[in-house]
């Protein structure tokens, strides 16, 4: 989205002093972002509207997990969340020159085809979290091919790092991004709208054992489904 380009290359200057020590300046990056976000988004007509079935205790880390099925649930995530957080993804996105920025700092790439990258990834997402500080993952791992969109199987890894470090799962259904941005746009195009994001009660995973996450991650998915299906989701 052109848009993004804009604010970020407003912001680019301020961006690569704090990515210098983004340990130090984690907050300041991670508001920078929220900061593109918001504009880029707000300058072609796309705003978001959040809904809560329970109220969210932001002072406490959460592995969250949403569907995937466009660009814009970047942005969801980005601007939901109010308190330091980091994205887990593909290692590709360290080639974006927008995401490409925040990976090298403050996000966490992943090449799933290396289980050395997998174990140092899911390392680190560990100490964040000790840190208090939550993590996003896309449990589908990428945006399927399928338009209508479908909710895809889910991998195991955020439900293991969520028992592991026992942190509680924050499911988020994207209700209907991919109406007004599917993926990144270049098929069907893109138009002004609202997002509408519902945020589930969190799942608890306090004396969970890893032999639990398969169940964790079906319990978590069919949640993420059952809402999704409600609305626009197939």
């Amino acid at each position: 989205m052109a848009s993004v380009l804009f604010f970020f290359a407003l912001l680019f200057p301020l961006l690569a002093i704090l990515a210098k020590n983004p340990e130090r300046h984690f907050h300041r990056i991670v508001k920078a972002r929220f900061i593109i976000g918001f504009l880029s988004s707000a300058l072609v007509g796309i705003f978001y509207r959040f809904r809560f079935e329970t109220p969210v205790d932001w002072s406490k880390p959460y592995v969250m997990c949403a569907n995937h099925t466009s660009n814009l649930d970047i942005t969801a995530m980005v601007l939901l969340c109010p308190s330091d957080f980091s994205f887990m993804g593909k290692i590709e996105l360290l080639d974006n020159p927008v995401t490409g920025m925040f990976f090298k700092t403050i996000d966490i790439p992943l090449n799933r085809q290396s289980k050395i990258s997998a174990f140092k990834a899911f390392k680190r997402a560990n100490e964040y979290i000790g840190k208090g500080q939550s993590v996003v993952i896309f449990p589908e791992g990428r945006i399927g091919d399928d338009f209508p969109p479908r909710l895809h199987d889910f991998k195991n890894g955020p439900f293991k790092l969520a028992i592991e470090s026992q942190t509680s799962i924050l499911p988020v259904v994207i209700q209907n991004a991919w109406q007004i941005f599917w993926d990144d746009a270049k098929r069907f195009g893109s138009r002004p709208g609202v997002v509408r994001v519902e945020v589930l009660a969190p799942v608890e995973t306090t004396g969970l054992q890893q032999e639990h996450a398969d169940r964790l991650r079906d319990e978590v998915r069919d949640a993420i489904k059952k809402r999704w299906n409600k609305t626009d989701g197939t």
